[in-house]
């Protein structure tokens, strides 16, 4: 049923190419009907000529009370890039890094971004990360760092489909839970997966 959905909406943008369509957003569970809270969406963004599929910021850390308030919060948000109209083909993935905290920005100086995965399978170093955004550090008003990378497509899958993932930027390390695993997994199960998915698109 899915699938057919995303069909269609991709029917519907061929017929309206300048238009960002947006695809009903995810309840936040599977498709097994396990909830996982998380909110993901898809659009065509005419601009840029790609359809994103998107989980939206999604809390690691410091989302319920029995969470211990350390140096910072962290958030994660997950883009998938499909050049074109199609689910079929990924051309590579963002990834953001939310650090927020409590009082003022501690920035990690550019030699601590470094973004490195260790999954069941082994470790994936995934180069260095940078802003995406542009506070000033050691002022009051400003509690957030975002820090981001680019990744493939066959990383992100990886990511997705361990059991245990723990990430490291320089010495902040954090471990993904249960429900980011699965929000990760129904983001990766709307790619529409077939023989060529891992292909470039012929022209």
């Amino acid at each position: 049923m899915r699938k057919a959905i995303l069909a269609i909406c991709c029917a519907l943008v061929l017929t309206h190419p300048t238009a960002i369509l947006s695809q009903v957003q995810s309840p936040g569970g599977d498709e097994n009907g396990v909830k996982h809270g998380g909110k993901i969406e898809t659009k065509y963004d005419g601009f840029n000529y790609e359809t994103v599929l998107r989980l939206k910021k999604m809390k690691v850390t410091c989302d319920g009370f029995k969470d211990k308030f350390k140096d910072a919060c962290v958030s994660v948000e997950i883009v998938l890039h499909c050049p074109g109209t199609q689910l079929n083909y990924v051309r590579n993935v963002t990834v953001q890094i939310f650090f927020e905290n409590k009082d003022w920005v501690h920035f990690h100086p550019p030699d601590q971004r470094d973004l490195v995965v260790v999954i069941d399978s082994g470790t994936l170093k995934l180069g260095k990360m940078q802003r995406a955004n542009a506070q000033t550090p050691g002022t009051w008003d400003t509690k957030l760092e975002v820090l981001e990378t680019t990744i493939p497509y066959d990383a992100f899958k990886k990511i997705a489909a361990s059991e245990s993932v723990e990430m490291q930027v320089g010495k902040s390390a954090f471990e993904l839970r249960e429900k980011n695993r699965l929000a990760m997994r129904e983001l990766g199960s709307r790619v529409i997966e077939t023989n060529t998915t891992s292909t470039a698109p012929k022209n």
